[in-house]
């Protein structure tokens, strides 16, 4: 297509109507809820800690409890997107985990401390990583549904950024509540805020095939463009399991083993940084919970301006006329080489040096978040859901082990400089992932595998 063509096709998709932005902005509000109640305990680490009587091996433990289940829950959440449809699993997945936060909250309230306390809450993240598990496979099936090819790059990574701006808006709200409030209030706040926006959900929210607000001429663009506006229609009316020969493809494919080898990267950066990164900066820097709190939202929000400029320029690319394939990894290799930055706060004395460092990092992490656009482009079209959760599955291993190396660390050494140079390899890693391992990024064709 040439860059005239494009122009008229932009033209007209400003004409003929605009609701996938709309779903696109709900599903931002709900991810940026989603990393907001993960990150609840990070920002209220340090107060449960001394409130309960725990330990930093007995945090690291709780950190980790949520990324177990959201890893053993991401096929199982797959496959219930492709069995059941995102409007149901979505809706159910924000209204539990909403609970499950809240709960949390109560763990204080009624007088646990010590081993049990830290087993009440592990118990209590692992449900809440369990239900969660649906949330980010079920993003990547709407932008799928509802954005062409040209428009996902955007799409994905705005949906990403969620987790920048959980940070931004949500990092001194609950500063400020574990502050004058006490932690408690930081779990039970964000759960009723969740419980409020599934009924929100419920309400808004409608397949493309079947959304009354959709313009006849909008679903007509978003289809020619490559949005698979009838996936939903067509799981209706096919409706038939999905063969273990079927499922092949999944995990025999070079293509999809890179971009999971990337995903569990990248997710080892945001594992640090929503779980022991505010940590870091009241023990490993000094700083107060409320200036811990504010500092934290400064890097955050050059992540999220990295998520919409590293989606804006692969789109863009493709705008131009080069393969998706090309387009999608120049973002995610040039943004993972800038993440390692972080390491360097070790040979800083500064704070402001170091948050400049951690922005730096930030930016890049961002930047590279392209992932989810790279799986809306190649994962095959009956099991969007299950291929997201696979892809999520083994990337969210990372949220297991990040937090708990971490822990280990800070414990034997009383150190956080062994931990910064952890999480900085992954960023070379995802680079060899990406340019070394993985080839010309197509869609995987179920049918076609052995």
């Amino acid at each position: 297509m040439s860059s005239k063509e494009l122009d008229i096709s932009a033209d007209h998709a400003m004409r003929v109507g605009h609701h996938r932005y709309w779903v696109l902005a709900l599903i931002f509000i709900i991810t940026v809820i989603n990393y907001a109640d993960r990150a609840t305990m990070s920002i209220a680490g340090t107060s449960v800690v001394k409130a309960l009587g725990l330990d930093p091996l007995m945090l690291g433990m709780i950190f980790s409890a949520f990324a177990w289940a959201y890893a053993l829950g991401q096929i199982p959440g797959g496959w219930l997107l492709d069995r059941f449809g995102a409007r149901r699993v979505y809706g159910c997945s924000l209204l539990l985990w909403s609970i499950f936060t809240a709960l949390q909250g109560t763990v204080g309230w009624i007088g646990l401390t010590g081993s049990l306390a830290a087993m009440t809450l592990f118990l209590m993240r692992f449900m809440l990583g369990l239900v969660e598990s649906p949330a980010f496979p079920a993003n990547s099936r709407i932008v799928s549904c509802w954005f062409p090819t040209r428009e996902r790059g955007v799409a994905s990574a705005l949906f990403n950024s969620g987790q920048y701006m959980a940070v931004v808006v949500f990092t001194p709200i609950m500063a400020w509540l574990t502050h004058s409030l006490g932690w408690e209030h930081v779990f039970v706040w964000m759960g009723a805020l969740g419980i409020a926006l599934s009924l929100l959900w419920f309400a808004f929210y409608r397949e493309p095939h079947s959304d009354p607000r959709l313009s006849a001429q909008e679903k007509a663009l978003m289809k020619a463009g490559g949005a698979l506006v009838d996936l939903e229609a067509d799981r209706k009316k096919n409706a038939k399991p999905i063969s273990l020969h079927e499922m092949k493809c999944l995990f025999n494919n070079r293509n999809l083993w890179a971009i999971y080898l990337g995903q569990y990267c990248i997710t080892a950066l945001t594992y640090f940084f929503i779980t022991w990164f505010p940590i870091y900066l009241i023990q490993g820097r000094g700083m107060t919970i409320m200036q811990a709190g504010w500092v934290a939202a400064l890097p955050a929000i050059c992540g999220f301006s990295g998520g919409i400029l590293g989606g804006y320029l692969s789109d863009v690319l493709i705008r131009r006329g080069v393969h998706p394939s090309r387009a999608r990894k120049t973002p995610f290799v040039l943004g993972m080489g800038f993440s390692t930055l972080l390491v360097f706060a070790n040979f800083v004395d500064s704070n402001s040096a170091v948050i400049l460092l951690m922005a730096m990092a930030f930016f890049g992490k961002g930047f590279a978040a392209v992932g989810w656009a790279v799986l809306s482009d190649v994962a095959p079209k009956t099991m969007i859901g299950l291929c997201g959760g696979v892809f999520n599955g083994i990337g969210n291993i990372a949220g297991i082990i990040t937090p708990l190396v971490i822990g280990y660390v800070v414990s034997v050494t009383g150190s956080f400089a062994d931990a910064l140079w952890f999480v900085a390899a992954h960023g070379v890693l995802a680079v060899i992932a990406y340019l070394l391992i993985a080839q010309r990024f197509e869609r995987v064709e179920a049918s076609h595998q052995a």
